[in-house]
């Protein structure tokens, strides 16, 4: 039954964009709007729509690429001030408005018009800033804009009503602001986009070929500022002298310049690079591989959430991660033994872990059937209804 308290999302990323953001969110909305009337406000183009439920408002979004550093700033500046005036004109006393953080400036003017109309707050966090920042090496711990943003973020978590976080690494981080409290925290993990169920590998596959019997080592994805893609291509110089194993590695951002780079500088026999692979085709590419590896840097248990897990294991492939033990993938690997979690930018480790893995084929083959098993816990029916009870939650609570 439809409820009296309108829903408003914020989000840069809807559909019909297909990034994992924008297909995450969409899913979301569709969901909530069963209960009541939702306006999502998006900055994506060709969003919009009206008469249906959601109701989409586009709103004007400037993308210059992303090698204008200066330029991208701006931009993520001026769509902070765009939402910020849209959410004003739409939100009423009593409103909810749910907001995602991306980009990372979008929280604190979406959450300040929310709250000069007397609307009611959550947030969704899928990246965690400063925190990003600082795992990446972008900026230092005591610069003057970790410091801003940090008494920015004390300033914002202590009034939303809710916090929703995707990894359960990630509330540690939270609890170190200032007046969270955990009443306030909810924890919903992501799920698989493709189906669930163990695949079989295919020798016939065109990703094995050419030669299909090889233990296949896959890295597929969006490798940001967070991940270590080098580490991968040590592991495969140390292995170099395995003629058993092959490296398939397809993706984008600027983690793959990196493997580009150290390919032309050194083209390794077992490695192949593939052009970014289409959606339509990546549950073929994941159930190639016999083992996945998802290579993070030091330090960003809480602060990324390798929400490509979930793919993986739905099509029933182990997995090795490179990650503090606390790290959500780790714990999620950890629940069955569903693979290997060793230390970040280690590369003799993840040789290592992917030498024992295809040194026992059937042992990994079993790690793979478990996992296929555990995305089930996973499953997106799941998570949608943690949402729609969380906004119910806030909706029958008084407002912080």
């Amino acid at each position: 039954m439809a409820t009296s308290a309108k829903l408003i999302i914020a989000a840069q990323f809807y559909p019909p964009d297909t990034t994992t953001t924008a297909v995450y969110v969409g899913k979301i909305a569709e969901s909530l709007a069963r209960d009541r009337q939702l306006v999502v406000i998006s900055a994506t183009p060709g969003s919009r729509t009206i008469g249906r439920k959601p109701e989409v408002v586009e709103i004007k979004n400037w993308n210059p690429r992303k090698s204008a550093i200066v330029q991208r700033a701006a931009a993520i500046c001026l769509l902070a001030v765009r939402m910020f005036f849209s959410v004003l004109r739409r939100a009423r006393s009593g409103d909810i408005v749910f907001c995602v953080t991306t980009p990372f400036t979008l929280p604190y003017t979406v959450l300040l018009a929310a709250r000069l109309r007397g609307a009611k707050t959550m947030l969704l966090i899928y990246d965690l800033y400063p925190e990003a920042l600082e795992a990446a090496g972008m900026v230092r711990s005591n610069s003057l804009t970790v410091r801003f943003i940090r008494f920015a973020n004390t300033l914002l978590f202590r009034r939303l009503d809710a916090i929703v976080v995707i990894g359960r690494d990630v509330p540690p981080l939270i609890g170190k602001y200032s007046g969270v409290t955990a009443e306030q925290l909810r924890y919903i993990p992501n799920w698989p986009l493709t189906p669930i169920g163990y695949r079989q590998i295919d020798p016939t596959s065109r990703f094995r070929a050419p030669d299909p019997s090889r233990f296949i080592v896959g890295l597929s994805g969006n490798l940001g500022f967070t991940h270590d893609p080098a580490t991968v291509f040590e592991a495969a110089r140390l292995l170099r002298d395995r003629k058993d194993i092959h490296f398939i590695l397809s993706g984008w951002s600027v983690g793959w310049a990196t493997l580009n780079d150290l390919y032309a500088k050194d083209r390794l026999e077992n490695v192949t690079i593939l052009k970014p692979v289409p959606e339509d085709e990546l549950e073929e590419f994941l159930s190639a591989a016999d083992l996945w590896v998802i290579p993070y840097r030091r330090n960003i248990a809480g602060v990324s959430i390798p929400s490509r897990l979930y793919n993986i294991l739905a099509v029933g492939r182990p997995v090795v991660i490179t990650s503090e033990a606390n790290s959500e993938g780790a714990l999620v690997l950890g629940e069955a033994a569903i693979g290997w979690v060793v230390p970040p930018e280690n590369p003799a480790e993840l040789a290592r872990a992917i030498r024992e893995a295809a040194g026992d084929r059937q042992a990994t083959k079993d790690k793979g059937v478990r996992a296929a098993g555990i995305a089930e816990k996973y499953r997106e029916d799941i998570a949608l209804a943690r949402y729609r009870q969380a906004v119910n939650e806030v909706d029958q609570a008084p407002r912080r």
